[in-house]
């Protein structure tokens, strides 16, 4: 039996052929261009390309790096499984606490009242975009913020592109701390298995990515109400696009710091939104045109405010969960608002919801909060992270030696049970079903039906991180990080931009993270460059694909019933991605110097 061991024992080579990186490098990045291609250029569904690509990473790594197949077939298994749990068994939890709050009408209850916070379409698109994306992103993430806002949008009178235009703008800001912060989750997991430096961990890792994408949440609300009304829209709401960006940027560096990773953009959002509400009571714009028609809108944009209904939202993707009617408010008031604006013009009026209910729509969001913030308290959060809570083994039958010759630590798996973000999400759902009168057969349907419509996702992501897992304990990744060292500093430079393609193609920073976060570390061990800040780069940096990339396009497109032209959105959102992009790598570039390397996290 030892001599069998031995013999399936597998030692990673960094230029298998001809003794030539750069010729080795050919072959360790034909996975990627697989799925790139599949996804980009020939439009595969998501889950095939991913199993595709994986198995065209299996084929490599046998036949080229000399992987036993029985270790690289435990490698896949263990990718898979990471996969699951714990990134899918938070973002499944999560979006069963959302589909909590439609069965039981009180999603449609929160819609109302963000509408009546302000008459004012810039007002609202930062508020219920920026805001309430963000908390959405938060929860979810996968598409279900862009699926939800942007019918939000559109019932407040939003023409149907800019409505797609600015639910995928202010989607980028809060996406790295999404789904209770899966890609950063991720990111950590790939990183630490990379590399040897102890701050390559989701805590760091978060802090870095918090000293990052702050700057981004400055700049997005005000891009937000330009895309909504042009010069005129910042020139009279600028107040409220930089309180609402300010206080997030500040809420989410305070949060991913010193409070919780996991929590971020949930503290984050709803500071922001609290914020904003505050400031419409003491500051109103100078005036409030009704935009639902308005001559700013592109050419036949104006002419086709369709009413989708709000079950529309999530079907184009498969990771945004099909909402079923809505219900009425039980304890909902026939009286209106009259929601007349500064300009002479009158809105729909918006029918007001019994206080009992207005605060029962936003307890789920209060449940999560205190929940996680328990869990994380210093002396639970030492006990959950031991046995019987959470359980280190090593992978059965996995041994895989790195390049120095010492065994991979990601062949240890990490199975914390109670302390995991989805386990936590699981009681924040019981007790929301509890607060919300959801009937126990009715919760447990839903979670039946979340499961059913995650299952293309399911697939998808586990394939996606088996892929990441056969590349980085095959060598593949470590092939193609020698290659990009040989940019030296310039790197730096480009890693943020490495991120960003790998969301543009894949629509997700968690698979971006799992593709590229292990090459982003060893490239930077390479090149004499800080590791925590490069990983950290490929998450901020891809944040700023999420609004091109194409699923994120179908699903906007989609949701606004205009299937077919995601070209013209495409074409709305392209230029903003490419400029807050190049803002991220000046960024990035900066604290790699002297100037901002104090942003750093030393621990």
């Amino acid at each position: 039996m030892a001599d069998q061991v031995l013999a399936e024992q597998f030692h990673i080579v960094t230029d298998p052929v001809a003794d030539s990186v750069a010729v080795s490098a050919i072959f360790a990045v034909l996975s990627l261009l697989t799925l790139f291609l599949l996804l980009g250029v020939f439009r595969v569904r998501a889950w095939l390309a991913g199993v595709i690509s994986l198995l065209v990473a299996l084929i490599v790594a046998i036949t080229v790096y000399s992987m036993p197949v029985g270790q690289a077939l435990l490698s896949a298994s263990e990718g898979a499984a990471f996969g699951f749990f714990p990134i899918l068994w938070i973002v499944i939890n999560a979006i069963w606490v959302y589909n909590l709050t439609v069965v039981s009408g009180h999603f449609d209850v929160l819609r109302r009242s963000m509408e009546r916070v302000s008459p004012d379409m810039r007002i609202q698109a930062i508020i219920v975009a920026f805001c309430f994306g963000a908390l959405l992103e938060a929860l979810a993430g996968f598409g279900t913020p862009v699926a939800v806002t942007v019918v939000m949008l559109m019932a407040l009178g939003f023409p149907p592109i800019r409505a797609a235009s600015v639910a995928l703008i202010a989607n980028t800001a809060p996406v790295a701390f999404g789904a209770l912060a899966t890609p950063i989750t991720t990111l950590g997991t790939v990183a630490a298995g990379a590399g040897s430096d102890p701050r390559l961990n989701a805590d760091t890792l978060g802090a870095m990515v918090g000293r990052q994408t702050p700057i981004l949440a400055v700049v997005v609300p005000l891009v937000l109400v330009a895309v909504v009304d042009g010069r005129r829209g910042v020139r009279q709401t600028w107040p409220a696009a930089v309180v609402a960006g300010f206080v997030f940027g500040v809420a989410q560096f305070l949060a991913s710091n010193y409070i919780s990773v996991p929590l971020t953009d949930i503290i984050a959002s709803l500071a922001a939104a609290a914020a904003v509400v505050l400031l419409l009571r003491v500051w109103q714009p100078v005036e409030s045109p009704d935009l639902a028609s308005s001559g700013s809108s592109s050419a036949g944009e104006a002419d086709r405010p369709l009413a989708a209904p709000a079950s529309s939202a999530a079907s184009p993707s498969p990771a945004a969960p099909a909402s079923p009617a809505i219900p009425s408010s039980p304890d909902a008031s026939p009286v209106s608002d009259d929601l007349s604006t500064p300009g002479g013009s009158v809105r729909a009026a918006v029918r007001r919801d019994a206080p009992a209910e207005v605060a029962r729509a936003y307890a789920p969001y209060l449940i999560i909060i205190v929940i996680f913030a328990i869990a994380n308290l210093g002396p639970i959060k030492d006990a959950l992270a031991h046995e019987p809570w959470t359980v280190v083994f090593k992978w059965p039958g996995l041994d895989v030696l790195g390049a120095n010759g010492k065994p991979l630590s990601s062949t240890n798996f990490t199975f914390g049970w109670l302390p995991a973000a989805g386990t936590l999400m699981v009681i924040a759902g019981v007790l929301t079903a509890f607060v919300l009168r959801v009937r126990p057969g009715a919760a447990v349907r839903a979670y039946g039906r979340t499961y059913a419509e995650l299952r293309q996702p399911i697939v998808t992501v586990m394939a996606v991180l088996a892929l990441a897992y056969v590349l980085n304990q095959s060598g593949q990744t470590n092939t193609l990080g020698a290659f990009l060292a040989t940019a030296g500093s310039v790197f730096v430079f480009l890693s943020s931009i490495l991120g960003w393609i790998g969301v543009a193609v894949t629509g997700s920073d968690t698979s971006a993270n799992a593709l590229f976060g292990a090459l982003q570390v060893q490239t930077a061990a390479k090149a004499g460059l800080d590791p925590v800040l490069l990983a950290a780069a490929n998450s901020s940096g891809g944040v700023l694909g999420k609004m091109i990339s194409p699923q994120n396009l179908a699903i906007a497109a989609g949701a606004v019933g205009m299937a077919g032209r995601e070209g013209d959105i495409f074409r709305k959102v392209v230029l903003w991605s490419a400029i807050l992009l190049l803002l991220m790598c000046v960024l990035v570039t900066l604290q790699a110097t002297p100037i901002l390397s104090w942003m750093i996290p030393t621990s």
